[in-house]
């Protein structure tokens, strides 16, 4: 039985309560989880029983782990009892503690929920989306791309070139720390160094020495902020990028078919089913954006701090791919992690609140995915593991799988599809909306 003492916004303030009986036995976990860390004389290391080691250590040695099992047991129990689905660790004070159980008053906040005014009668403007010959010439050279080698030369360094160097920079004629490499890698205009280095290598060759000047900007890591450097560096290589032709020999070793004109026509194919996918996700983004202009609501801090941890991962992830480390990545180019955090953040709170939009959506509307719902998601995802039996892989998942965060998918699935059918959507010219857009955010910041 949980007993709730306090209901207000998006904080519950519950009390568990646990008895002598569970006490007791979380007592023999804790003294199990942690007699091999006792040595009394006349035991051996890990046998001293549980009675021994209370007389000597008093008998609340293990009542705070105890304690710790015992609400580790009951905390989901009572999340599934009040339909609570909290953001955060909870804040617990326990209360009466001893050797016949305790009480621990529980705070946990959930995400706020969005309140709307009447939306039934908006109409959602989204930019136009067509079909340009340009964007198939764009994919093909995507592609060239992929299929791309990098070949020694001995020519001078241009934009796109890879040059392996050593280097070592200097301010004041004197080394700074974290200023010097052997066999450095770099991309010309990958702009992954210190604004200027990569534009000063350009024009030289393989084996020349040179000495590239640069002023580190002001937001530089402090001892270096402002500063003027010099770097000498010695090139190892240059390499640039040779591309295949583009004939059907290329489309024969980048896809099923034999012929270039079968490829394009499949590529074209491939495009306008991405540009009604795209399409549809640009309604859906107008209405969420729609939905987030009209409500108030106050977004707890520690969503926003976790989506901006989340955002900086996924970044992080996106520099790694292309074969820098992030913290490569934040020395050379200057970035400190908090001022990374606060260009983050706005995007992340909105995202947040978008979330926040969507959920109570979800909520006023009476959205929920059944199990056929479910069933097709991971019907899809039998495909994604290439299953030989699709009924097989849906049935042992249900069976042995947790399928919330399924469930999750396919009910936001549905919710957009709910707003697709029942909003009035209107198509625009990107440029006209930019226009519009720029009007508004004017007349907010005249206001402001």
């Amino acid at each position: 039985m949980v007993e709730v003492i306090l209901k207000e916004k998006n904080i519950t303030k519950f009390i568990i309560e646990v008895n002598q009986e569970e006490f007791k036995n979380a007592i023999k976990e804790a003294y199990n989880e942690n007699k091999g860390s006792f040595q009394i004389p006349g035991f051996r290391k890990g046998k001293v029983p549980l009675k021994i080691i209370e007389a000597n250590y008093g008998k609340e040695v293990f009542y705070e782990d105890a304690a710790n099992i015992a609400l580790n047991k009951k905390y989901p129990q009572a999340l599934k009892e009040l339909e609570l689905n909290p953001i955060d660790y909870p804040k617990v004070d326990i209360k009466d503690l001893s050797e016949n159980g305790f009480k621990a008053e529980l705070t946990v906040t959930e995400a706020p929920k969005a309140t709307f005014e009447d939306y039934k009668d908006l109409t959602i403007k989204y930019p136009k989306v067509e079909y340009k010959e340009e964007m198939l010439e764009e994919a093909i050279n995507s592609e060239k791309e992929k299929n791309s080698r990098l070949v020694e030369k001995d020519s001078e360094i241009k934009e796109g070139d890879t040059v392996n160097l050593d280097y070592e920079g200097f301010v004041d004629e004197k080394a700074f720390e974290g200023g010097k490499a052997e066999g450095y890698d770099l991309v010309i205009g990958s702009k992954h160094f210190v604004p200027g280095f990569e534009e000063g290598l350009i024009g030289a060759k393989k084996g020349d020495d040179l000495d590239v000047e640069v002023t580190f900007p002001e937001d530089y890591h402090e001892h270096l902020a402002g500063k003027k450097a010099i770097f000498k560096c010695h090139i190892n290589s240059v390499k640039e990028k040779e591309y295949p032709e583009i004939d059907d020999d290329f489309a024969m070793d980048v896809s099923e078919f034999d012929t270039l004109d079968e490829y394009k026509k499949d590529l074209e194919e491939k495009i306008r089913k991405n540009l009604d996918a795209k399409e549809r996700e640009l309604k859906i983004d107008g209405v969420i954006k729609a939905l987030a202009n009209m409500t108030d609501v106050e977004i707890p801090e520690i969503m926003i701090e976790n989506q901006i941890d989340s955002d900086i991962n996924d970044f992080a992830q996106r520099i790694t791919q292309m074969g820098v480390s992030f913290d490569d990545y934040l020395k050379h180019s200057g970035t400190q992690k908090e001022n990374m955090r606060n260009d983050f953040r706005e995007g992340s709170k909105q995202r947040v609140l978008e979330e926040i939009v969507l959920s109570s959506y979800i909520d006023k509307e009476n959205i929920e995915a059944d199990e056929e719902d479910i069933k097709k998601e991971l019907k899809e995802l039998a495909k994604v593991y290439n299953s030989d039996d699709e009924e097989k892989f849906v049935n042992d998942f249900l069976e042995k799988e947790d399928t919330s965060q399924i469930k999750s998918f396919a009910t936001n699935k549905k919710a957009f599809d709910h707003m697709i059918n029942n909003f009035k959507f209107e198509e625009v010219d990107p440029s006209k909306q930019a226009k519009e857009e720029n009007k508004e955010e004017e007349k907010e910041e005249t206001e402001k």
